[in-house]
């Protein structure tokens, strides 16, 4: 599994609905989504700045996102869906410190 930090901004489309039913459960719907990729949905939140919304789940790969990104950007309800991808920076660290790389001009 990996632990994804996914946000995304809401359309105009998006807001016409919330106005219109502005009690919209869309965690439930995002659970629902995340769950059928064999994920676990952490949690949701709607935030300030650059994004509308911030979710934190496992997934089983990128692939997997990738795919949810697919069908919710289709709608035309969700834009700019990104995903940050956890990692053990430990493992990163002992794999790089056993590699060599020398700069332009060194």
């Amino acid at each position: 599994m990996a632990k994804m930090y996914i946000m995304g901004n809401y359309t105009e489309k998006a807001f016409q609905g919330f106005l219109k039913d502005p009690n919209s459960d869309r965690k439930a719907v995002v659970e629902k989504l995340v769950k059928g990729v064999g994920g676990t949905l952490h949690t949701m939140d709607i935030v300030r700045g650059s994004y509308d919304f911030c979710v934190v789940a496992d997934l089983p790969s990128f692939d997997d996102f990738a795919a949810v990104k697919l069908v919710v950007e289709s709608t035309g309800a969700v834009k700019n869906l990104s995903a940050l991808e956890a990692i053990d920076f430990a493992k990163a660290t002992t794999k790089a410190s056993k590699m060599s790389y020398k700069a332009p001009g060194q």
